[in-house]
């Protein structure tokens, strides 16, 4: 079997671009829409927000790779790098290599976004991810050792091979030729692409070479990413990685289908769509992070303490909330209050308008009451 990097047209790819015309516009329409959601949102506030969407992606890029990674420790790292904590953000707390590495290189593409690509850039991104991990040769560094970078599944006596990169010997020269498509394919450079466009190649192309040992998946992210933002001229905070996680078989089939053939149309609307549905879903979190900020305001002084941590506990699930709606079952695990207690709690955060209630008896189900947030999926 050949791959595409087997190709005799490999590096060029070929595709229909009128076919992403109408996307490509798009996004350019809805990137404009986040700008506006964004500017209403408090200057206090557009910090912690900001750092809430880089390390939601921190997490799911991480977790797209089936590394779970600690919530609290990742944003503790951010506002450290950020600056925001006391004294700095420098306040001593240790956090794990693995959550401090990937908020290192969130931060660094976040304020690096206008930059060439570099080997430098990704080398030190590779060695951030990496920081900590013992059964990596080369970090730092592109891959070096003779044995195919193989992508396999399936029990040892019949792997599938779902990818096979160029061999080591061959990714120096391989990664000259990406950094330079990538650089003249810049919004100033010699040979200028559409945003779109530009990202779906750059995050195929990357991850076909797979130059490193390990950590490929989170920097073609962030590689896809920094095609973005330098397309709008600014960080997108785009929830790419959080979109991807959600339908992660999906992400995997659509690069292994598109890694043998260098027409790639196919592959670029797929990506195409996959960064609007991101940039629709970072507006919706802009719309909720506002409408949770309403909520407070409205009901500050009238909950008490129990209420207060299972709204809390509600607020941290996000968009999607509770799977299923909250339960007074859930109100009491959260709680430990007696059944009465919680039915009494829950009854008096529907009269007071901070919950709405679904269902009747052992399915009453509870959601966030969100004044401007109308299409969440509730039963």
């Amino acid at each position: 079997m050949e791959w595409i990097w087997q190709q005799p047209e490999w590096p060029d790819f070929t595709y229909r671009a009128s076919a992403l015309d109408d996307l490509e516009r798009q996004f350019l329409l809805q990137s404009g829409e986040f700008v506006g959601a964004f500017r209403h949102v408090g200057a206090d506030d557009q910090d912690r927000l900001r750092i809430e969407l880089i390390r939601d992606e921190a997490l799911k890029t991480s977790e797209i790779e089936g590394e779970l990674l600690n919530r609290d420790s990742v944003q503790s790292s951010l506002i450290q790098q950020f600056g925001l904590g006391k004294d700095g953000g420098k306040d001593g707390a240790r956090v794990p290599d693995a959550e401090r590495g990937v908020a290192e290189m969130m931060v660094d593409l976040y304020r690096t976004f206008a930059s060439p690509l570099a080997d430098k850039t990704m080398f030190g991104w590779h060695a951030m991810l990496m920081a900590g991990e013992k059964g990596i040769k080369d970090i730092g560094t592109y891959r070096s050792q003779g044995d195919p970078m193989q992508i396999v599944s399936g029990p040892l006596h019949k792997r599938k091979v779902h990818f096979e990169a160029p061999p080591s010997k061959a990714v120096p020269k391989e990664m000259k030729a990406f950094v330079s498509w990538f650089n003249d394919s810049a919004p100033d450079g010699k040979r200028p692409l559409p945003p779109l466009t530009r990202a779906g190649i750059a995050h195929l192309y990357f991850e076909c070479i797979h130059p490193f040992e390990d950590g490929n998946g989170r920097i073609g992210r962030a590689v896809a990413e920094k095609t973005l933002a330098q397309g709008l001229g600014r960080p997108t905070l785009i929830a790419l990685a959080y979109t991807i996680e959600r339908r992660r078989k999906t992400y995997y089939a659509a690069l292994e289908h598109s890694s043998r053939e260098t027409e790639i149309t196919d592959w670029l609307l797929y990506f195409a769509d996959t960064v609007l549905e991101a940039q629709a879903t970072t507006i919706k979190r802009v719309d909720f992070y506002m409408a949770k900020a309403r909520f407070y305001e409205r009901l500050q002084g009238q909950m008490n303490e129990r209420q207060e941590r299972v709204v809390a506990r509600m607020f941290r699930e996000g968009l999607d909330g509770f799977k299923g709606g909250l339960s007074a079952e859930n109100y009491i695990t959260i709680t430990k209050a007696s059944r009465a207690t919680a039915t009494r709690d829950l009854q008096d955060l529907v009269a007071k308008g901070a919950l709405s209630r679904t269902g009747e008896l052992k399915h009453t189900r509870y959601y966030l009451a969100l004044a401007g947030i109308t299409d969440r999926e509730q039963p």
